[in-house]
């Protein structure tokens, strides 16, 4: 791995990283292999790739997560 991939990609990039509203954001281009890994990093969250590709990671709770877009 180099120093520009650990600055880039999560969970290694802190400036990257945001808590809304108890909502991880992880602001990037990321997809649905991001959303495989963030689910075994945080097991019984629930993980969403929003539309601008940003990753959120927003408490458990019953049905599907809500994009912090979506508020």
């Amino acid at each position: 791995m180099t120093v520009a991939a650990c600055l880039g990609r999560w969970p290694t990039a802190p400036m990257r990283t945001e808590l809304i509203h108890g909502v991880l954001l992880f602001t990037g281009d990321f997809d649905q292999r991001d959303a495989i890994t963030a689910q075994r990093t945080y097991p019984g969250r629930r993980i969403l790739v929003n539309a601008d590709g940003n990753l959120e990671i927003p408490p458990a709770g019953p049905g599907p997560p809500r994009s912090l877009l979506d508020r």
